[in-house]
C-alpha cells in the first residue's frame, strides 16, 4: 500500500463515535478513531517498512507507524524521539508491545526511560519492561534482576515508605 492509500483508508475507517469511547479510557485521539483490528489488517497488508513508519509517525498515525516499523532498523534516537511525543497511554503502551521491545535498544531504554520526569517516557520505562517480561524468551533471571534496582528507586520516589 502507498502512503496516499494508507490515508484514504485510515480517513474513511475512522468514526467520531470511536473518538467518544476512547475517551472514557482517557485515550485522546486528535483525528477520528480507528479500531486496532482495522488497523491490524493494514499492518499485516503493508509489511515492515521503516521509511513509511516515519512518514505516518509524522501525519499523527503513530499506533499504525509503531506496527509496520522495522525494528532492527529503529534508533535509540527514533525510539526517545517517539516517546518524547506520547501523549496517553495508549499510544505509549502500544508503541512498547508493537514495536519497542523488538529493538536492540529495548533493555537499555526500559532502564533509562524509568528515569524520566516526562509521564508518558516513565510509563514507557515501565511497560516495556513488562513487555520483555512478557514476550523476550531469551531473558534470563539476571536481565530482570538489573532492572529491579529502578523499579526499587522509583517505588522510594513516588511512595512514601514506613
Amino acid at each position: 500500500m502507498k502512503y496516499q492509500e494508507i490515508i484514504k483508508r485510515l480517513e474513511s475507517s475512522g468514526s467520531t463515535k470511536a473518538v467518544e469511547g476512547m475517551k472514557r479510557f482517557g485515550i485522546t485521539p486528535r483525528k477520528a478513531g480507528v479500531s486496532m483490528p482495522v488497523l491490524r489488517v493494514m499492518a499485516k497488508k503493508i509489511g515492515t517498512d521503516h521509511g513509511l513508519a516515519g512518514r505516518l509517525w509524522e501525519k499523527e498515525t503513530r499506533i499504525l507507524a509503531s506496527m509496520i516499523e522495522d525494528p532492527a532498523l529503529t534508533t535509540g534516537k527514533r525510539m526517545d524521539s517517539w516517546a518524547a511525543e506520547f501523549d496517553y497511554w495508549e499510544i505509549c503502551d502500544q508503541c512498547c508491545m508493537n514495536l519497542f521491545w523488538k529493538t536492540p535498544h529495548a533493555w537499555k531504554k526500559a532502564a533509562e526511560w524509568s528515569s524520566s520526569k516526562g509521564e508518558f517516557v516513565k510509563r514507557a520505562g515501565f511497560a516495556l519492561m513488562a513487555v520483555l517480561a512478557w514476550k523476550d524468551r531469551t531473558a534470563n533471571d539476571r536481565d530482570f534482576e538489573r532492572l529491579l534496582k529502578f523499579v526499587k528507586r522509583n517505588l522510594r520516589t513516588s511512595v512514601k515508605m514506613s
